[in-house]
């Protein structure tokens, strides 16, 4: 059975619905508006990790809840949504770490926890493991000429300590990873040349970029009603525009027949094929292995080598009635804050806590009855805890988040457990070079691209930034088709 749009038309599928998937879909649309475009989506709904679910009936995020302002790339997105008058700013970004039994206050100035002021860590480190850190050692071979681990390089010339205690938990809380097995090249690039050019990793952090008025940009930045509309408003402005959206579609193989492509999706037994002048391949690394086994071997295998993390986000509406109350007068003073890091050295199941009634003014004003909180467990190599069933999990999140607190949580009213399963892949020492062979092997295979959080960075910046190339590859493709079949009349 086929399905294939009028044959007039140039017709590009992407291949899955996450915000890599719509936002290519966006891209080609903007680039090529005569184009047909096919968004074909495994799940129940389109977003991927961004997500907005009812708690206590007020809808919220229980994927991604921020992203990185200051880059231009999901700013410049939400504004052209539509949904730019609903920027906001974190009403504070005063965050925590848990760590030796005690909350302290996270250094200031620090590169992905790598502290430009060792003595501003007081507290999180011994006076020893200060002074250690104050006693910058150079690394044993000099200046950097290959990637290694961020846990080894860090440790070598700052002590262990910095990476246990500051830098594991900065790193778990993006990649859910660990120190010691991510890229320094790939996770901190603003480390890694300092590793290239042989500098101190004690200089102040990069100056922070700065708007059309000169003021620095707010590092983070969230959406009013939640980053979850921002899927929801690509997908309206896509079918708006004409283009196709499924959900329920899996595709199960892509394959080059007459220079063009052929998309077979659903069972073996019923197969449907869709075919296409260009495909853009936006789902994880596995899938993506998979799909890409039969056209681009070296991209697949190293596709298939990327290792994934799993975690969960347990967002609790505990009541704000009574003295307990979280927001209250007599509230402990780290809840007034954004939230906190664990590191994993600590040994809790929760990896971070976000106050999001706190955080973000909009949440805060959700109800009168409840306010909204949220911790995030599960790291890389550490998915027992996920075993657990959600009423385990609300429980550990319930008792974590009080012990930091110094109190018990008030009563719950609400919950909700997201399971994101294989959520976020780890960027292995090598995996700049990684991506490149993937990339160079897909340069001899036109009209076939690939996009998402596997390639050049897991925040949604990066993520737009990665289905924006990976667009324009395709319209590319697509011009250059359209001029051989008009030199070939």
């Amino acid at each position: 059975m086929s399905d294939a749009p009028v044959a007039t038309r140039p017709h590009v599928v992407v291949v899955g619905g996450g915000l890599a998937g719509l936002v290519a879909a966006l891209e080609v649309l903007d680039t090529r508006p005569d184009t047909h475009v096919t968004v074909l989506e495994a799940g129940d709904r389109f977003g991927g990790k961004l997500r907005l679910e009812p708690v206590a009936g007020l809808r919220i995020d229980v994927g991604a809840e921020s992203m990185l302002a200051t880059r231009p790339e999901a700013v410049d997105l939400v504004h052209r949504l539509g949904l730019g008058e609903d920027l906001v700013t974190p009403a504070t970004t005063s965050a925590r770490v848990w760590t030796r039994g005690a909350l302290h206050p996270l250094p200031t100035a620090t590169l992905m926890g790598v502290p430009s002021d060792p003595e501003r860590a007081r507290g999180v480190l011994t006076d020893d493991e200060v002074a250690r850190a104050a006693d910058e050692q150079p690394w044993p071979g000099g200046p950097l000429t290959a990637d290694v681990s961020v846990g080894d390089y860090v440790a070598a010339r700052l002590g262990p300590a910095v990476v246990d205690r500051l830098v594991e938990p900065l790193l778990g809380g993006v990649y859910a990873g660990h120190a010691h097995r991510l890229s320094l090249r790939a996770t901190m690039p603003a480390l890694w040349q300092r590793a290239v050019d042989g500098t101190s990793l004690l200089a102040a952090p990069p100056a922070r970029a700065t708007g059309p008025d000169g003021a620095p940009r707010p590092p983070f930045a969230g959406v009013r009603g939640g980053l979850g509309r921002i899927p929801e408003a690509a997908v309206e402005a896509l079918r708006a525009r004409g283009a196709l959206l499924r959900t329920g579609a899996v595709v199960r193989g892509v394959e080059p027949v007459d220079g063009r492509w052929r998309v077979v999706v659903g069972s073996a037994a019923d197969p449907v094929t869709v075919d296409a002048d260009a495909v853009v391949v936006a789902v994880p690394p596995a899938p993506a292995a998979r799909l890409l086994a039969g056209v681009a071997p070296v991209a697949a295998a190293a596709l298939a080598g990327v290792e994934t993390a799993s975690m969960a986000v347990v967002t609790l509406a505990v009541r704000r009635d009574g003295a307990d109350a979280l927001d209250g007068p007599a509230a402990p003073e780290a809840a007034r804050g954004s939230g906190f890091l664990v590191p994993p050295v600590d040994g809790r199941a929760v990896k971070a806590a976000t106050f999001s009634f706190s955080k973000w003014a909009w949440v805060g004003g959700l109800s009168g009855d409840v306010v909204h909180l949220r911790a995030s467990l599960g790291r890389a190599g550490e998915e027992s805890v996920l075993q657990r069933d959600d009423a385990d999990l609300v429980a550990l999140a319930v008792a974590e988040v009080g012990e930091a607190l110094g109190r018990p949580l008030p009563p719950v009213a609400d919950h909700h457990v997201q399971r994101w399963g294989g959520a976020l892949p780890q960027y292995a020492v090598g995996h700049v070079e990684r991506v490149t062979g993937i990339r160079d092997d897909l340069a001899g295979v036109p009209g076939l691209e690939v996009a998402g959080a596997t390639y050049d960075g897991v925040g949604i910046p990066a993520v737009v930034a990665s289905a924006a190339r990976a667009a324009r590859s395709v319209t590319d493709h697509l011009s250059r088709s359209t001029a051989l079949r008009g030199e070939n009349r």
